[in-house]
């Protein structure tokens, strides 16, 4: 067809150019000469040219009109093959029971072809057909028309059995052909439909088998299946957990068995008549024997079994039984008479305590008799109160096996007893009767009563305020003391106020009221603990007092307070006379240490110009002057001997005074510090006596200060002797120390002044004496100590003093700054 338009635009082509020729040979006569003939060449040339080309296209165009005639009568003939085959497949999709929806490009309406039998009540109309929900199963529309959209959008096929509503099965295929979308429905009968139902069915049952055996898995239980041969098939995870396997496959493959040949022995012989075999069997599970419940069904072609833990069944069952024996004894040993009846109305059980109260025949309790019968043999033996009308007494008593709640009653016995009965009905049938002997308690209960009375005027007349708070906070008990310290009314005390409003009340008494709060939150147990508290408060109206806080057992907190104002003032009175003294003491001790190293100096000086000035090589002395200047070096001397026992005090009281420690001969140092004072001796007319053993050997000490401490101990002793007397200085050797000794005859100290022999500036002139300093006896108390030893002294008016002073063998230094 292309080629013949083509062929048809030439040959107008050629006309036009005819034409327009014919035109232009017009206008030829305006020209003349030569010209004009070359023109007309021209256009002759032109014309038959033209001539050509439509007769050649026109002989082209009567061939292509022959060719096309003859594709057209093919194409013709085609056609009506292709509807002829159309024809045919639509026959053979009519002879089938199928239907066939197709989907062009992004159409929403689908071309139909096919049918469905009538029989299968298939919708008519397209709409209703794409409405999947109206003639399908829920299931089964939610999933075509899922795979219907993946198909359209993805184009991927699929094929699934459909069931309608009616309980027909369909089979759907979908598929893309030539860019549509292609949904067949195709009626499953016959083979294929029981195919079908049995596939679905076999679906479901899969489905109920794989919960069962879930469900199985989840138990804690082991679960197992076997198969005819009684091999295992399956078994479940806790299955494994007691054969310690990790896999079902390795389970199975191996036959790991939880039941021992004799438990499976078990399982096959002693089954019931339906073939079930349930009892608990002891097992081996992971390693710790337990027992289990096993229960084992067997079926046409296979068994399954379960088996369920009961090891603390068993344990809590022979717990019980161990619990109810248990009872029975306790009851059997309480003080309290117990009897049990059952529902029939006999007894049951009885304790000692039930035989001791009622005194029954023995032979009576042990036949289990009814209740009536054990009323009546009471009666008959005086042993029940006494009743005008014991039937109808004892009818009601009776009806406790109808009642719902427990009965009280209270039994005065002739004896004098008075017994509170308790009928505590058991929800089974049968009472349980509790006989409780209550005469010596409420002769408790009055001594109680009258002993809180006498308890009470007591309270009332103590001169410390006494309150007591319940657990709500609430004051419960307080005598008049307390209103009286906090300035309380009686009326506002006994409607039982509450802590806090007390507080509130005595805020105006206090100017801090934390010590209050404290006290309000051990009250109403709002602190994290519950403990004693004590403390003093000091009000704004000068009165002090002491609190205490004591829990009580039953929830609630006892408060006392004492008023201590005038003992705090006179505490206080004390305190600031000691402080005063001690003060007083401190500014002794620095003027003296002061005054010390003041003197020392310039006594040093007069000393050694004393010393020149005696000295002959500076000129002779007459008699009188040298008898002063030996009266200066003496009176210098004692006064720097005293001087620096203030100072070695003084080194001793700042705590920097170290001894230099080395190996001491004793005899050679006692004879020493008595070379020192040869001269008082010969001039107070005194014997010197030395008990020395000859082996008494050395000691580890500070050979300076061990020769001050004799010579101190020596000095003092000649101080308090009498003229003509005599002096006795010892030394003993012992294991671990060395003990001296120095004993005078002389006056001796009285007893009420021996406690304060050591202390400083404390001295008592002999008869005849001058009065000493008191530095001797402080310095030996405080070099013995240096050395870790111990000085006593014991003494007897008139008759002399004994001083022991004990040096250990290897000094204990002692920290004296520690000491200090």
């Amino acid at each position: 067809m292309r080629q013949l338009a083509n062929l048809f635009g030439v040959g107008a082509f050629a006309l036009v150019g005819a034409a327009g020729f014919s035109q232009a040979m017009d206008f030829l006569p305006q020209f003349s000469g030569n010209s004009v003939d070359a023109l007309k060449v021209v256009w002759l040339a032109a014309i038959a040219g033209a001539i050509m080309f439509a007769v050649a296209s026109a002989m082209l165009m009567v061939r292509n009109r022959r060719r096309l005639e003859g594709t057209i009568a093919q194409l013709r003939q085609a056609r009506a093959s292709a509807v002829a085959r159309i024809d045919r497949l639509e026959n053979i999709l009519e002879t089938e029971d199928s239907l066939m929806l197709v989907w062009e490009g992004a159409e929403r309406v689908p071309a139909v072809a096919g049918h469905l039998p009538e029989s299968l009540n298939f919708p008519e109309g397209i709409d209703q057909l794409l409405e999947y929900e109206g003639w399908l199963e829920t299931k089964s529309a939610e999933a075509l028309r899922a795979y219907q959209d993946h198909l359209r959008t993805h184009g991927e096929p699929f094929r699934l059995t459909l069931c309608t509503t009616h309980g027909v099965y369909l089979e759907a295929t979908g598929r893309t052909a030539g860019g549509a979308a292609v949904l067949r429905l195709r009626d499953l009968t016959g083979d294929r439909q029981a195919n079908a139902r049995l596939s679905e069915q076999n679906e479901r049952l899969q489905h109920q088998l794989n919960g069962v055996r879930a469900l199985l898995d989840a138990l804690p239980g082991p679960a197992w299946q076997r198969d005819e041969n009684g091999h295992l098939i399956w078994v479940n995870t806790a299955y494994l957990d007691a054969v310690e396997a990790n896999t079902l496959s390795e389970v199975v493959g191996k036959g790991i068995e939880l039941l021992d040949a004799k438990g499976r022995m078990k399982l096959s012989t002693l089954r019931d008549v339906r073939g079930i075999y349930s009892s608990p069997m002891p097992v081996v599970a992971a390693g710790e024997r337990r027992v289990y419940q096993v229960t084992d069904v067997q079926s046409d072609i296979a068994t399954a079994g379960l088996a369920q833990d009961i090891s603390e069944l068993e344990r809590v069952q022979n717990e019980l039984r161990r619990t109810l024996e248990f009872h029975t004894r306790t009851l059997d040993e309480l003080q309290t008479a117990v009897a049990i009846y059952g529902a029939d109305r006999r007894l049951k059980f009885h304790n000692a305590a039930y035989r001791s109260l009622w005194e029954l025949d023995p032979a009576l309790l042990e036949s289990s008799p009814e209740e009536g019968a054990v009323l009546d043999a009471m009666r008959a033996a005086r042993k029940l109160p006494e009743q005008a009308d014991y039937r109808s007494w004892r009818a009601k008593h009776l009806e406790s096996y109808q009642s719902l709640e427990a009965r009280e009653f209270w039994w005065h016995l002739p004896d004098g007893r008075t017994l509170r009965v308790i009928a505590n009905p058991h929800p089974q049938g049968g009472v349980t009767y509790i006989y409780e002997n209550v005469t010596e308690r409420l002769d408790l209960e009055s001594r109680y009563n009258a002993l809180i009375r006498v308890q009470g005027e007591t309270l009332d007349h103590l001169s410390e305020a006494v309150a007591v708070f319940g657990s709500n906070g609430r004051l419960r008990l307080w005598n008049p003391a307390f209103a009286q310290i906090w300035q309380f009314s009686e009326p506002e005390l006994q409607n039982e106020p509450h802590v806090s409003s007390l507080v509130e009340k005595c805020a105006h008494l206090l100017p801090d009221m934390d010590t209050w709060r404290e006290l309000a939150g051990g009250v109403t147990g709002l602190t994290d603990s519950r403990t004693n508290l004590s403390g003093r408060m000091e009000r704004v109206d000068g009165m002090i007092i002491n609190y205490v806080t004591v829990p009580l057992p039953d929830g609630g907190t006892l408060l006392t307070f004492v008023n201590v104002t005038d003992t705090v003032n006179v505490e206080r009175a004390l305190m600031e006379k000691n402080e005063a003294l001690e003060e007083a003491d401190q500014l002794k001790n620095t003027f003296i240490q002061h005054v010390s190293y003041e003197l020392r100096s310039p006594l040093t000086t007069i000393i050694g110009f004393a010393q020149l000035l005696s000295d002959q090589k500076f000129g002779d002395l007459s008699p009188k002057q040298a008898e002063y200047m030996q009266y200066i070096l003496s009176s210098s001397s004692s006064l720097l001997a005293i001087i620096n026992d203030i100072l070695d005090l003084a080194t001793v009281d700042a705590g920097i005074m170290e001894l230099n420690v080395s190996d001491v001969d004793v005899a050679g140092t006692v004879a020493e510090a008595i070379a020192g004072l040869q001269d008082r001796l010969e001039e107070s007319h005194i014997a010197l006596n030395t008990h020395l053993p000859e082996n008494i050997g050395t000691i580890r000490a500070d050979e300076r200060r061990l020769r001050q401490v004799l010579y101190n101990l020596i000095s003092n002793a000649v101080r308090y002797s009498e003229e003509g007397g005599q002096v006795d200085v010892s030394c003993v050797r012992e294991t671990d120390f060395v003990r001296f000794s120095v004993e005078d005859h002389g006056v001796g100290i009285p007893e009420e002044l021996l406690h304060s022999v050591f202390s400083r500036f404390v001295g008592r002139g002999a008869a005849g004496s001058r009065h000493g300093v008191g530095l001797g006896l402080a310095i030996v108390k405080s070099f013995v100590e240096l050395h870790g030893g111990t000085v006593d002294i014991s003494s007897r008016e008139g008759e002399g003093t004994t001083v022991t002073c004990t040096f250990p063998l290897e000094p204990k230094l002692l920290d004296l700054q520690a000491a200090e």
